[in-house]
């Protein structure tokens, strides 16, 4: 991987009336990386974005995307990079192809080179086939597929993708992890995705921010922010759990109360089940398992994440950035 980075962030900073949504935020998204940002409903990540894509302006600070200051060259920056929004945005009265070239009449893309573009682009994403349907008859995975082709027509640098599989079915989402690991992979772009699926997370990304109150908390790849928790899980249901018999063993990392069960963190849960459940009296239910990515979520902001869309589509925030008079 390069050392240049294909995004820099300089105590970015963005405040709505008296909080700071974004704070003095510093970051450094490498080229080539599938790049993460996970966090509760208004951590600040969606507002990180819209920044980044020059959708709204900072309050202070500034970032580098692809070389170019978001705040003085911010027709560089778009220019340079591809989003693809929370919110359907596709016409859904023309056919996908006829999207594709409106597109590329959008960015001023070559006529000798438009229709190559778009046979790429649909290549890339399965869709040559059904290029001449109207997108209103596309599925919700056909419809994000064709949406990620859309923000690749004019050769991003960098690709933005605000909950690519929000509402998507399971087999639909795989399809969307698989075209987006081919990009990563095959164009070598820079992914910055938000996402509320833990799986797709880890799945994709090779490092991710956890923020939280506009500040990362916590910046690693997948498996380092597991090693985090130190420790296998084990879940027991007890009518009456003795807790502080619990702590006193000397495996034991951490024990809480989740849900209505208990939640031990131990290193090397199989050695030790033994001893606990002895120790824990009257068991109903045992679960044991390795630590997850929700883990570390919960670990850092206290909650679990969820899947309505953290700060709002991104159609309505434009609507209002503008109205703003960003």
């Amino acid at each position: 991987m390069s050392m240049k980075s294909a995004i820099e962030t300089f105590n970015l900073t963005k405040k709505f009336t008296t909080i700071n949504v974004v704070d003095d935020l510093n970051l450094k998204i490498e080229q080539g990386e599938v790049f993460g940002l996970l966090g509760p409903n208004g951590a600040g990540k969606t507002t990180t974005l819209m920044m980044l894509t020059t959708l709204i302006q900072p309050t202070d600070g500034t970032a580098l995307v692809n070389g170019y200051d978001i705040k003085k060259e911010g027709g560089k920056v778009r220019k340079s990079i591809g989003i693809v929004f929370q919110d359907p945005s596709s016409d859904d009265i023309l056919t996908g192809y006829e999207n594709l070239k409106l597109h590329a009449m959008l960015y001023d893309i070559p006529d000798d080179v438009v229709e190559s573009k778009i046979r790429e682009v649909l290549k890339l994403v399965d869709l040559e086939d059904r290029k001449k349907e109207l997108v209103k008859n596309y599925s919700g995975g056909m419809r994000r597929r064709l949406e990620i082709a859309r923000g690749l027509m004019h050769q991003p640098a960098v690709l933005f993708l605000d909950e690519p599989t929000l509402g998507l079915d399971p087999q639909a989402r795989e399809h969307v992890w698989q075209y987006i690991r081919k990009l990563a992979e095959e164009k070598k772009v820079t992914i910055v995705l938000t996402t509320h699926y833990m799986e797709e997370a880890d799945l994709l990304c090779n490092r991710i921010a956890i923020i939280d109150k506009g500040k990362i908390v916590a910046l690693d790849t997948p498996g380092n922010l597991k090693k985090i928790i130190g420790g296998d899980i084990i879940r027991i249901k007890s009518p009456e759990p003795n807790i502080e018999a619990i702590k006193k063993l000397d495996f034991v990392k951490k024990v809480e109360m989740v849900d209505g069960t208990v939640s031990i963190t131990v290193e090397g849960a199989r050695r030790h089940l033994t001893k606990i459940l002895e120790t824990i009296g009257k068991v109903d239910s045992v679960y044991v398992r390795e630590p997850t990515l929700n883990d570390v979520f919960l670990h850092y902001t206290g909650g679990e994440i969820t899947d309505t869309g953290a700060e709002g589509g991104w159609a309505q925030r434009i609507m209002s950035a503008q109205t703003r008079g960003r």
